[in-house]
């Protein structure tokens, strides 16, 4: 099984080349793509300084968002499957073979890493009130049992990515993602996932307005034909 891991970067400078190297030192069969957002803080140039044959790079000529740049490495993908991954370093790429043996011991399309379903999930508490929030929003409306909707780690059956046929530029990309997998009756796994979150004075880029732009995409997506 062939793994696609698309990494959306937008000023990461401090960190990008760090994560690229654990994810490379996995030991599974894998592709990585990563789409540069127009950084403005050097990222690029260092991207650039590093690239060799272990990754694909893919340039945007001007800021478009998470959601366009995950459009532009999914629409670069050629593996079976595909997972997202942040270019900070919240995320643990060890983790990616949880995933994948929920694909093969379940027969799974689509597998979610959970922060939540750990007992000490390490995020400010307003991220965490947030994504419960969220959560249980997504939950209600589509009558699904997950623990955590904003995860980053998304693994899914490239056929499936397809035919989401997704258009949200910013993070509304998450929600629109899980709220159209499950309008399709997609069954979502999850399996639990280490995580160490940033505070916003470290860099995390997530905001309030975000939250309210989340809102409405899992409602309106939900009422959409």
């Amino acid at each position: 099984m062939r793994l696609s891991v698309i990494i959306p970067v937008y000023n990461e400078r401090a960190t990008i080349i760090q994560l690229l190297y654990r994810v490379a030192a996995i030991n599974i069969e894998k592709e990585i793509i990563v789409v540069d957002d127009c950084s403005t803080d050097g990222t690029r140039a260092v991207l650039k300084e590093h690239h060799d044959a272990t990754f694909t790079l893919l340039l945007h000529d001007y800021n478009q968002g998470k959601g366009a740049a995950l459009r532009t490495g999914f629409g670069h993908a050629t593996g079976e499957f595909v997972i997202i991954q942040d270019a900070d370093l919240e995320y643990d790429p060890s983790d990616f073979s949880k995933l994948l043996a929920i694909v093969e011991s379940e027969n799974a399309d689509v597998v979610y890493g959970s922060r939540l379903a750990t007992s000490q999930p390490t995020m400010t508490l307003r991220h965490f009130v947030g994504n419960r929030l969220l959560t249980g929003l997504t939950n209600l409306l589509y009558g699904s049992q997950l623990t955590d909707m904003e995860t980053c780690y998304k693994l899914l059956d490239r056929r499936l990515v397809k035919n989401l046929d997704l258009v949200s530029n910013s993070f509304n990309v998450e929600p629109e993602i899980t709220a159209k997998l499950l309008k399709q009756g997609v069954r979502i796994h999850e399996v639990p996932i280490s995580y160490s979150g940033r505070s916003f004075a470290e860099g995390k880029k997530i905001s309030w307005k975000d939250f309210i732009s989340a809102v409405w995409t899992l409602v309106s997506l939900r009422v959409s034909a």
